[in-house]
């Protein structure tokens, strides 16, 4: 059966909106014959984040000595069982209807590797917030993130990402840096293969006080121009390559749901 791996990254104590994104997975419509997987990766060893999961055999359950979100994103890789993964916090929720569009844009263009999709922030009264200024729909110009990423102007949410299991591997997986993991990913992909931007939100974007992005040391000038940096070399350094990704695995297209 065809699957979609969601890829999880948790710390103890950063694990409280867990059964919302649990619910946000229950609740996609699949197309036929496809199903998702859940792993969900401990920062750390306490146990408590994974203690606090539902029994059901789509989760699949780890952890390791606390090393950072990247670390944990790619450590759980290696127990991904789908053809296509993508990344999705742990305070984050999927909207209805968004693996299916993933799943359907990916396999009905045979030459892509990855698509991303609009978000949109949750406030903490409720409110659904969208970005002032998305991609259009449709490919995605060669190195069209890469130029506005460098220009400082971040157009996508990179954690929106689905891409070819195969792909992730083969360009090494999440950045090892403190934050940013997720644009060093998008930015590696792009450089080797094909994209897609999907107009509906995919996602909503959780903000409140306790997330990474609100930290000083997220926004410690001379780490963030380290982290910035680190992911354009690398987008870069593939992209001198010539090298491009083409998927091997061949999925039946599916038909986009009316959702």
């Amino acid at each position: 059966m065809p699957t979609i791996s969601i890829i999880t990254p948790v710390y103890d104590g950063g694990h409280q909106y867990l059964p919302d994104v649990y619910r946000s997975l229950v609740n996609q419509q699949m197309p036929p014959g496809w199903e998702w997987q859940w792993i969900v990766q401990e920062d750390g060893e306490s146990g408590r984040p994974l203690g606090a999961l539902p029994a059901d055999d789509r989760i699949s359950c780890g952890q390791g000595r606390r090393s950072g979100a990247a670390t944990a994103r790619t450590m759980a890789l290696a127990r991904a069982i789908g053809e296509l993964t993508r990344p999705l916090d742990a305070d984050d929720v999927l909207t209805d209807g968004a693996l299916w569009r993933d799943i359907a844009v990916l396999t009905s263009n045979p030459a892509l590797g990855w698509c991303v999709s609009a978000g949109l922030d949750l406030l903490s009264d409720g409110q659904q917030i969208a970005a002032p200024d998305d991609f259009p729909a449709g490919p995605m110009h060669p190195g069209v993130i890469y130029d506005h990423y460098e220009a400082g102007a971040h157009r996508v949410i990179s954690c929106t990402l689905s891409a070819y299991t195969e792909l992730i591997r083969a360009v090494g997986g999440w950045g090892a840096l403190p934050a940013s993991e997720d644009s060093s990913l998008l930015l590696a992909c792009e450089a080797v293969a094909s994209g897609w931007m999907i107009s509906q939100p995919s996602m909503l974007y959780r903000k409140h006080a306790g997330q990474s992005t609100r930290s000083t040391a997220f926004h410690d000038e001379t780490e963030l121009a380290a982290r910035q940096l680190s992911a354009l070399q690398r987008a870069e350094a593939l992209a001198r390559t010539g090298w491009r990704w083409t998927p091997t695995t061949k999925l039946s297209p599916i038909a986009e749901a009316a959702v």
